[in-house]
């Protein structure tokens, strides 16, 4: 199992001293991962109701909206690391340009030796979408256009596409990526999502929590995976870590907050999960919860997650 450090360009990493020192602690003790969030404009008031919590709304009210925009945190992060792996986890995809993001990713993975994922995801917020002038309601046919211009993009030296929302002929978009592509993890906890992952994701993020919640949606990559005659088992899996973690800062709860996730992980490997994701700690509090995971599953495999405070 590896883990990764989710939401860094959010709260203290959207500033530079906390940007950085995210980065190279991720370096520093060997973590996998670092993943940045995504909202290009979050109405202070809002009807939608967020999916992902219990209270219909996100954490920590008008705060939550301090997110840097992923990509440029990404490329802040690639110039003082080498190693980890630079995601979006995840980009809304239909308020992004294809275009113009085929050429930011694609520029990202180049300078940093090809080290970009590419989460993306339909979106939940439709007062969002209103703001930046894009139709709530087909966001999903748009995202896979989406997808599907990306690719072509990143792959041919004269890309030509002609679907519903995105329409070009020979256009030159270069550099390519490095290895020929950039990942792309379909997020989203519902079974369109999964479908949507089988047919043409790279990888899967899904937002519902424990291993009971997910294995359905893993049945329906595979089954959706299969049917378009693609290898289900190399569509990598990346959960985000929704438990307790009060009292790791301060060490009061370390040992059990240590035990719940290792239970939660081996969980999540038992069904074919590779990597989970933790929210934000404290700079000591990260390095503790490291070690004790590297005596559990090696230090070259245990990676955390969070946006970081400078040190």
């Amino acid at each position: 199992m590896r883990f990764g450090l989710l939401g860094v360009n959010s709260f203290y990493g959207a500033h530079p001293a906390a940007a950085a020192s995210t980065a190279r602690l991720a370096e520093e003790i060997g973590l996998d991962s670092v993943w940045a969030i995504d909202h290009v404009v979050v109405p202070a008031t809002y009807e939608t109701t967020y999916p992902y919590d219990e209270s219909g709304k996100m954490m920590g009210g008008e705060v939550e909206f301090d997110l840097a925009d992923p990509l440029i945190w990404l490329a802040y992060a690639a110039a003082v690391t080498e190693r980890v792996i630079l995601a979006t986890g995840v980009l809304v995809l239909p308020q992004r340009n294809p275009l113009v993001l085929a050429k930011q990713a694609a520029s990202l993975d180049v300078l940093s030796g090809g080290r970009v994922h590419l989460g993306v995801g339909v979106g939940w917020l439709e007062e969002e979408f209103t703001a930046v002038g894009v139709p709530f309601a087909d966001r999903g046919r748009r995202h896979d256009d989406y997808v599907t211009a990306l690719r072509a993009l990143w792959r041919d030296t004269k890309a030509t596409v002609d679907t519903t929302y995105a329409t070009f002929t020979d256009a030159v978009s270069l550099p390519h990526p490095v290895n020929g592509g950039v990942p792309i993890v379909i997020g989203g906890g519902s079974e369109r999502a999964a479908r949507r992952a089988g047919r043409i994701g790279d990888g899967f993020f899904p937002t519902v929590a424990g291993p009971d919640a997910l294995q359905p949606l893993l049945a329906i990559i595979r089954t959706e995976a299969d049917a378009a005659g693609r290898d289900a088992d190399a569509i990598e899996v990346t959960v985000p870590y929704g438990g307790d973690l009060t009292g790791l800062d301060d060490g009061t709860r370390r040992r059990a907050i240590v035990d719940e996730l290792s239970r939660t992980a081996d969980g999540y490997a038992a069904i074919g999960v590779t990597r989970i994701l933790i929210p934000a700690q404290p700079a000591d509090a990260l390095r503790a919860l490291a070690a004790d995971l590297s005596d559990r599953y090696g230090i070259t495999d245990a990676t955390i997650g969070g946006a970081v405070a400078a040190v």
